[in-house]
């Protein structure tokens, strides 16, 4: 099995922590005022280490000599200029994993399939920082500028055949780097069959351009080399209770007009619908099912769906909006319009700057 590490030594001078071994018996309510640094987690010895390792044989399998190095963060992403990949402190423990689903309603990753998923798609930008992939001029002809900004915001195209589906929400759309990482991660899941899944589709070129880029990597050694960290959780002496309450910031919008346009394109405060149902009234009664459909359409955590709901009830009520279309294209034009608007909330690249 390959080497895994996500501690580094302890340095002298630097005093021992205590790590804490009776945490995973506590209630969440005790969890959450532990420190990171005290909980002792690493990837070694963990369920993520057979899932790391397959992914391993996946890259030896398709002649790839590179290995990303791994630890453990608060969350996935590959940062900039590093080989390597942050993989969530929830998945190291099953204990965690329950925490994070209590807070957030959902754990990201949380199935194998779902994290070789993520885990295929960081490994993309991760051999992309390690062999300088970006400056190749193929690469910037097929996916785009790699020092292109990530957008505040995309309106993703449903139907377009440019572009690769593998994580939801049409990912690949959202940036040239997540393009490319989207799509190394189709051509190496095994039995993704994509010359035929993607027979007649535009981004078939950018799929055979990987095959004939990956392949030309073979017995390469990388250009970088480093196994540096960002953000490594057993640096942070902060507590889980305080990471959480950022984390309901980040995926509550605490911004009511953001939402002014779009409602009023669905429902009215004209006078003449004063009559009609409640716009509050009528979106509490399709909550629940709208909520599911939206997570199973955008694959967006669900915590976030259930926020942007809420303080669109509390915004319709504020505006005075009823219903003006009958119910059933309502519900409809209210689910698209959820949609894209937690797509674009929860959209924020993957990748971070190694300071």
């Amino acid at each position: 099995m390959t080497q895994l590490s996500d501690e580094i030594p302890i340095s002298p001078g630097r005093p021992l922590r205590e790590i804490r071994t009776d945490w995973p018996d506590l209630s969440d309510d005790e969890l959450l005022d532990l420190r990171f640094c005290d909980l002792g987690l690493t990837i070694k010895g963990s369920a993520l280490e057979p899932l790391i390792e397959q992914l391993h044989e996946e890259l030896a399998a398709r002649g790839i000599g590179f290995r990303p190095h791994y630890w453990l963060s608060t969350e996935w992403f590959c940062p900039d200029e590093v080989p390597g990949i942050a993989i969530p402190f929830y998945l190291a423990h099953p204990r965690l994993m329950r925490l994070e689903s209590a807070q957030m309603l959902e754990v990201e990753g949380g199935t194998p399939r779902w994290f070789m998923q993520i885990l295929r798609h960081e490994t993309g930008h991760a051999i992309d920082n390690a062999y300088r992939l970006r400056r190749k001029r193929r690469r910037v002809n097929l996916f785009g500028k790699p020092s292109e900004e990530y957008p505040e915001v995309y309106l993703p195209r449903p139907y377009s055949k440019s572009f690769v589906l593998h994580l939801d929400s049409w990912y690949a759309q959202s940036h040239p780097d997540e393009d490319f990482a989207e799509t190394f991660a189709v051509w190496l899941t095994p039995d993704s069959d994509w010359r035929v899944r993607f027979q007649e589709w535009p981004a078939l070129k950018k799929l055979q351009y990987m095959d004939q880029l990956m392949g030309s990597l073979a017995g390469q050694p990388p250009a970088v080399t480093t196994r540096r960290r960002v953000d490594p959780i057993d640096h942070k002496r902060g507590t889980l209770r305080r990471h959480y309450a950022q984390k309901h910031e980040q995926y509550g919008l605490e911004h009511p007009d953001f939402y002014d346009r779009d409602l009023r394109r669905v429902f009215s405060s004209a006078p003449e619908h004063q009559e009609n149902m409640k716009a509050s009234r009528f979106i509490k009664r399709i909550q629940r099912d709208v909520r599911r459909h939206v997570a199973a359409w955008a694959g967006s955590y669900q915590y976030t769906i259930d926020q942007v709901i809420v303080k669109m009830i509390s915004r319709a009520d504020e505006l005075g909006l009823h219903l003006m279309h009958p119910e059933d294209k309502t519900r409809l034009d209210f689910m698209l319009m959820l949609t894209v608007q937690t797509m674009n909330y929860l959209h924020s690249g993957r990748h971070r700057v190694a300071l």
